[in-house]
């Protein structure tokens, strides 16, 4: 676990802990924390910041369409490579018949 996941699990166990009925002058002299940072904290919570399904859920749409995009362009690329080749070129397309393309009459 990283530091930084370490510490969001921390801001996270003190907002469950403002939740459940702590208020936010003993939780802030318990942990060490300023009122300004819970506040702050508090706000990105609400707006679906920190943890939760919220973050889950956009990086599995993200993987998604990550693949999506890839299929798209894996499409793209064989399209191009086949348009980039002159099949009206071909001689048995102009209507000439070349000798390797003749069959042999019994």
């Amino acid at each position: 676990m990283t530091e930084a996941d370490r510490i969001q699990k921390q801001i996270i166990g003190i907002l469950k802990e403002h939740e459940a009925g702590v208020s936010v002058a003993d939780l802030c002299r318990k942990h060490g924390v300023s009122d300004a940072s819970s506040y702050k904290w508090s706000k990105i919570r609400r707006a679906g910041g920190l943890g939760g399904q919220a973050a889950e859920d956009l990086e599995d749409e993200n993987t998604r369409l990550k693949r999506l995009l890839a299929d798209a362009m894996l499409d793209n690329a064989a399209l191009k490579a086949l348009l980039g080749k002159n099949v009206w070129s071909a001689p048995s397309v102009q209507g000439i018949v070349t000798a390797k393309m003749t069959l042999p009459v019994a």
